[in-house]
């Protein structure tokens, strides 16, 4: 194993959270104040600041101060391609899936 291959590991686990994804998703038209993404997202705020701080720890986001307002952004928008691959991935093996099941449904109850 390879100290890139401990990164790439460390960047999916960062990615590796349902309110992490949200996040992100939630910044892909810019950026967002704390109060912005917990009225959007619908979380309590620790929750949302400890998922924030794990993402630009991690790299993926990056934060301005605007007098008493901290604004956060996707450091590096070359993320969203990643992830519109992912669900690319994810949307085909679900059709794969439905095809599978459609034909285990048309098949006799009793052919185990």
């Amino acid at each position: 194993m390879t100290s890139l291959h401990r990164f790439k590991a460390e960047f999916f686990k960062a990615l590796a959270h349902p309110l992490r994804l949200a996040i992100l998703d939630a910044l892909r038209e810019g950026e967002k104040s704390v109060s912005q993404l917990v009225q959007e997202l619908k979380v309590e705020q620790p929750t949302l600041s400890q998922q924030l701080g794990l993402l630009r720890q991690k790299g993926l986001l990056e934060a301005r101060r605007e007098g008493n307002t901290v604004l956060y952004r996707t450091k590096d928008p070359g993320v969203y391609e990643f992830l519109d691959l992912g669900r690319r991935i994810f949307e085909r093996q679900l059709r794969e899936n439905q095809a599978l099941l459609a034909a285990l449904m048309e098949e006799p109850h009793g052919g185990n």
